[in-house]
């Protein structure tokens, strides 16, 4: 459903069950999906308090156009697990995903990435 799109709205829930959509960048790994983002965003902030998240093709601007799937999200902290993370979308997004390393690097956010695991239900 999903190998051939490039970004994926994954929806993390606040406290009170409203969803909060947000288009990442995705890959394929060990049966899940995986993915990083900014370690302060509301997203990790949100699934700190529940795992809990729906997933759906979408564009880069978050249009979804696929259906939406229930999934469990965790965050990922395991050296080893970030490395085969970080080696599936760098397999996926090529140069894109080098300029993305080389561009936080340079901001210094390369560090403060939260990794996330990503399974349907």
């Amino acid at each position: 459903m999903l190998e051939n799109e490039n970004y994926l709205s994954l929806a993390t829930f606040r406290r009170d069950g409203r969803a909060v959509e947000t288009p990442i960048w995705f890959a394929p790994e060990g049966g899940s999906l995986v993915a990083f983002t900014a370690g302060d965003s509301g997203k990790v902030k949100r699934l700190r308090n529940s795992g809990r998240a729906r997933i759906a093709a979408c564009d880069a601007r978050g249009r979804v156009h696929g259906p939406w799937q229930e999934a469990r999200a965790e965050l990922i902290r395991d050296s080893a697990a970030v490395d085969r993370m970080h080696a599936a979308l760098r397999a996926k997004y090529g140069l894109l995903m080098l300029l993305a390393d080389v561009g936080s690097r340079l901001a210094g956010r390369y560090a403060k990435r939260a990794w996330l695991r990503i399974t349907p239900t």
